[in-house]
């Protein structure tokens, strides 16, 4: 008992000096309201829900419009024995494509993350061998209208999940290509099946990235490997994608379990240690890298693509049934 004193009185300590000041924003969303207070009972992460300085989408009616669009699922499963999460995309019979009811299940399943306390990772997966192919094209060719608006939502989404207080892992199968490689940069770190192949190839298809690659890979790999990746399309090898700093781990050639075999590599390399002192750690290097150019390259990113989508370009790919080859 009086560890757990000690752990959550350093706990509080540590989140009263994350209050952000006005200066530095919070993550966007709707999952917790309240500021860094030092009246955490743990070390749970609520984060600060100050408005940006430019014009905030309404993400209420953005969502209600997704919605509509259905298919597919995301669902959620939380080990509060290790403390470890299952995000998983479940759409097998599009490769784990994304619908807008699944980006709406996702922004849900985040925020039940932000109130969970007792976890400390989390890894995001999909269903049947593959992490995701993007954009499901039924939803796509429904939804030419409405890209600025969805890539709000997936900025919100994505923004809130990378900023957890949990250590999160993208496990990289299949053909993680186009939105599901940007997906994959949401999470803190990269595991890759030894058989998967891994590209940012939207420009193939007349698109700009839609839901905070470019931003989040900036920061990632710097300006040079951004610019090289998202230009030539270039779709990656696990050895390839090691080298370039994408990915971090590459799992055995001879793998009977994928997620089992990426959980112990989670729990031997980054959660070994007190799960309240690992939620501090990873609430601190978010604290450290949050400002106010973020949004504003999100805001960027979220125009630009607005322009792209729905454009003769894309028109033209649709029509012609191109899809990530």
């Amino acid at each position: 008992m009086a560890l757990m004193r000690k752990s959550n009185t350093l706990c509080s300590r540590v989140l009263k000096v994350l209050q952000p000041s006005s200066s530095v924003m919070s993550p966007c969303g709707a999952g917790a309201a309240q500021a860094l207070s030092g009246e955490q009972q743990t070390c749970g992460w609520a984060p600060a829900r100050k408005l940006h300085s430019f014009k905030r989408p309404n993400l209420h009616a953005i969502r209600n419009q997704l919605a509509r669009f259905e298919g597919g699922s995301v669902e959620l499963e939380m080990n509060n024995d290790n403390g470890i999460a299952i995000l998983t995309l479940n759409n097998p019979r599009r490769m784990n494509s994304m619908t807008g009811k699944m980006m709406v299940d996702m922004a849900d399943k985040v925020s039940e993350l932000e109130e969970w306390h007792e976890g400390k990772a989390l890894i995001m997966r999909g269903v049947d061998g593959n992490l995701c192919t993007g954009g499901d094209l039924t939803f796509v060719r429904k939804a030419l209208h409405y890209g600025e608006e969805m890539a709000a939502y997936q900025h919100d989404t994505l923004t809130r999940l990378l900023n957890l207080p949990l250590i999160s892992v993208a496990l990289v199968q299949g053909h993680t290509l186009g939105g599901g490689a940007e997906l994959s940069t949401a999470c803190d770190f990269r595991v890759m099946s030894s058989s998967a192949k891994i590209g940012f190839v939207q420009i193939k298809m007349g698109l700009s990235t839609a839901w905070g690659a470019a931003t989040r890979l900036t920061r990632l790999l710097g300006r040079r490997k951004a610019i090289d990746l998202l230009c030539s399309a270039k779709i990656l090898l696990p050895d390839a994608a090691l080298r370039e700093g994408l990915v971090d781990y590459v799992l055995p050639k001879i793998c009977d379990d994928e997620l089992a075999e990426t959980t112990n590599w989670l729990l031997r390399n980054l959660c070994a240690y007190d799960t309240n002192i690992t939620r501090v750690v990873k609430s601190l290097v978010v604290s450290a890298e949050l400002s106010m150019d973020h949004y504003q390259a999100l805001d960027a990113e979220r125009k630009l693509f607005g322009q792209t989508w729905g454009g003769p370009v894309q028109r033209k790919m649709l029509d012609a049934n191109v899809k990530h080859k």
